[in-house]
């Protein structure tokens, strides 16, 4: 299956269930709630849930089983984005196109909000009609994933190599715990759910790896070459940070070849992953996977 025949049937109900979740497991009529709702509802391309449930459909599973974990990992996200956005952070004012969390709702409600979002992401997964051994292994990997040894530990570090000059091997441990960690988890609970092999699971992590890699590395570039309106974000916050990334590293040319690498690396994964289900006489969906990758191409 095209990944945009996918994404048009998915993303519309992962919009849905999204606003389920929420809308069952709080309290509809205070402010904390609202400004859950607002960042929730802000848009997005809804990238991870779209691969964690393409990753389902690709190895054969069944795509419903995977709503529960994709919204809990984008709430994850947003909760994420929300702290992110923080004037004690990168201070922002644009997310999505839209006023950031804290400039509608002030810095107090929106660090709850984001503490809200992040709670209730653990809640759908145990809550989720899984078999328990699934579900304890999902909130086992998302906590890791999320937590101090994955995504918060890459914006500690991104935090401190603010006016240095991180070494290339430093911003890519960065740039695998801030951004790779949780895609990892979408690739994860797709084979989790739809149940591969040991063999599979390792392969398909690898994948991971490089898609992430190459993720940051896009948004790194489409921080100096991309514009605000299309974005829906600021760009150039990186210089005004005075971040290390792939193109203050590499140069842009440089780091549109570090980025068609990584796309490389992972497309030798997922053929790897297809002659693996070849030899067990499986089918592999893996034009979807593919597809994705190419959307994080660029000239």
């Amino acid at each position: 299956m095209e990944f945009n025949l996918f994404q048009q049937k998915e993303k519309p109900q992962i919009e849905k269930v999204l606003v389920a979740y929420l809308e069952e497991q709080s309290n509809s009529n205070g402010t904390l709630h609202q400004a859950m709702h607002y960042s929730l509802t802000a848009g997005g391309k809804r990238i991870r849930p779209l691969l964690l449930l393409a990753t389902i459909q690709a190895l054969g599973g069944e795509v419903s089983q995977g709503y529960e974990a994709a919204a809990a990992l984008e709430f994850i996200h947003t909760y994420s984005l929300i702290h992110d956005d923080l004037p004690a952070m990168d201070d922002d004012d644009l997310r999505r196109g839209k006023p950031t969390n804290h400039k509608v709702y002030g810095e107090d409600i929106a660090i709850l909000a984001g503490d809200g979002l992040l709670t209730q992401a653990f809640e759908i997964l145990a809550g989720s009609l899984l078999p328990a051994s699934k579900k304890v292994a999902l909130i086992l990997a998302l906590a890791q994933a999320a937590g101090p040894n994955g995504m918060v530990a890459g914006q500690v570090e991104d935090m401190e190599g603010e006016n240095q000059a991180l070494s290339l091997a430093a911003l890519k441990a960065v740039h695998e715990k801030k951004t790779g960690e949780l895609l990892k988890f979408a690739v994860y609970a797709g084979g989790l759910i739809a149940e591969v092999s040991a063999d599979v699971e390792r392969l398909l992590l690898d994948f991971a790896t490089h898609f992430g890699l190459a993720f940051q590395i896009l948004d790194d570039i489409l921080d100096v070459i991309g514009d605000t309106k299309t974005l829906g974000k600021q760009t150039g916050k990186d210089a005004v940070l005075s971040k290390s990334t792939y193109p203050a590293l590499l140069t842009l040319e440089g780091a549109k070849e570090a980025l068609r690498n990584e796309i490389t690396k992972a497309k030798e994964n997922l053929r790897q992953i297809e002659m693996a289900y070849k030899q067990a006489d499986k089918e592999l969906d893996s034009q979807l996977l593919f597809d994705l990758l190419d959307l994080l191409s660029v000239q």
